[in-house]
């Protein structure tokens, strides 16, 4: 099973259930957005410095100026702060943007995320549990994790900064988008040799999207045999939507030769924050 992760789903600490998946080897792999792969780290360890609005509805824009002014940077009711989270871990990953910059390498995302983790540098900083980090388990499983679009997200725009001043030479130090597209062929390919890989996508977005076309690529571009997913299944409270990407029934995949007619597909409307956890527990049994 492939899982994609959308939104907010990290600062929602889906890690409780998510991370018991992956030690469990439910999970295969991750497609997910910076802001889930950072966020996730985040919370490890800066979880006690979080605020939470539980009134974030009725917020007006001069509250949301007084949270700027406080550092807090706000996610639906869940307010991230940023000295804590993001420039705590700005100056470790930094160091490490840097050593590999001037080794001449490069790598994604995730692995320099899994470098911090594994080498235990954070570890005197954890702020909760170490067992409701998915990144932290996704990493002692050395889980492949394919990040599109990571430079919107802060350590993204960090990392450009930072070439911008010249304390980065080469934009290639983190691998783009499109080495990530030829990894993912490349392990679509070996790991339904002799296996079926299911899709399961949890909110919409670049998340989703980047990964289930692999098949088409696989298939039409390439021209090489490659198996359909085995089946399609999306928590989304985007309301359906022929033509998009987030709100699209699964039928609209067949002509673009991501499923087929007898692939079992599911669309859940609901809020993945509350629908995601009681599947994967379910699934734990």
């Amino acid at each position: 099973m492939l899982v994609t992760l959308a939104g907010a789903m990290s600062t929602a600490e889906l890690g409780r259930s998510l991370a018991e998946m992956i030690r469990q080897d439910k999970v295969h792999a991750i497609c997910c957005t910076g802001a889930n792969l950072e966020e996730d780290l985040f919370n490890l360890v800066a979880h006690k410095h979080y605020e939470r609005i539980p009134n974030w509805r009725a917020l007006s824009a001069q509250d949301e100026m007084a949270l700027l002014e406080k550092g807090l940077n706000r996610v639906t009711d869940t307010c991230i702060p940023e000295e804590e989270a993001m420039r705590a871990i700005e100056h470790v990953i930094l160091n490490r943007w840097v050593k590999a910059d001037q080794a001449g390498k490069s790598y994604f995302p995730h692995e320099f995320m899994y470098q911090m983790l594994l080498s235990g540098e954070l570890e005197s900083a954890y702020q909760i549990d170490q067992k409701n980090s998915w990144l932290l388990a996704a990493a002692q499983k050395n889980l492949p994790i394919f990040t599109p679009g990571a430079e919107d997200a802060t350590l993204g725009n960090i990392f450009v900064s930072n070439y911008i001043k010249g304390n980065i030479k080469n934009l290639d130090t983190i691998k783009s988008g499109f080495h990530q597209m030829n990894q993912l062929v490349h392990w679509y390919q070996e790991i339904t040799q002799h296996n079926s890989l299911g899709f399961f996508q949890i909110g919409g977005g670049i998340a989703g999207d980047f990964p289930i076309c692999v098949v088409p690529l696989i298939s039409q571009d390439l021209q090489k045999p490659a198996k359909l997913w085995s089946y399609f299944c999306q928590i989304s409270d985007s309301t359906t939507s022929y033509g998009s990407y987030s709100g699209a029934t699964p039928n609209e995949k067949i002509t673009w030769g991501k499923l087929n007619a007898d692939s079992p597909k599911f669309i859940i409307e609901s809020d993945a924050t509350i629908v995601a956890p009681l599947i994967f527990a379910y699934v734990l049994g």
